[in-house]
């Protein structure tokens, strides 16, 4: 399966890594240790349209996305609360916020199918071994 994304989309999702990555670098705190990884996996791939292969590639992909929507959501309140709703930085916080939404439902909607393709084929609900194992090639 493909995860679709715009030019807003990957930018967005780039800057918000970025922004979190560079945190963890300097000994703040970015995210829980066990989102990093999934930060990092997901970087590189912010070149265009995603592929999204596996259940375990996608629950992946909604960890990293759904941290970053936090963290931009949290942005977003501080940015509100410091400047003022229609300052510039208001307005790019949430922008940034709302393309992130985006991808993350649609991130979500992917896992939902995967679920219920990986359930229709097995019989039962997804393991850590099919969620790896049962590919979704495009």
């Amino acid at each position: 399966m493909i995860l679709y994304c715009s030019f807003e989309e990957l930018s967005a999702l780039s800057a918000s890594i970025e922004r979190v990555l560079d945190a963890a670098d300097t000994g703040g705190v970015a995210a829980p240790p066990d989102v990093l990884p999934d930060l990092e996996a997901l970087a590189p791939r912010l070149t265009g349209d995603i592929d999204v292969d596996s259940l375990a590639v996608q629950q992946s992909i909604e960890r990293a996305v759904g941290h970053l929507l936090a963290d931009a959501r949290d942005r977003l309140d501080d940015t509100i609360l410091q400047q003022y709703p229609a300052a510039e930085a208001a307005v790019q916080a949430y922008f940034d916020y709302a393309n992130l939404l985006s991808v993350h439902d649609r991130i979500a909607r992917i896992g939902e199918e995967m679920q219920a393709l990986i359930e229709l084929m097995t019989g039962k609900p997804p393991s850590e071994e099919t969620a790896g194992s049962i590919s979704f090639e495009e």
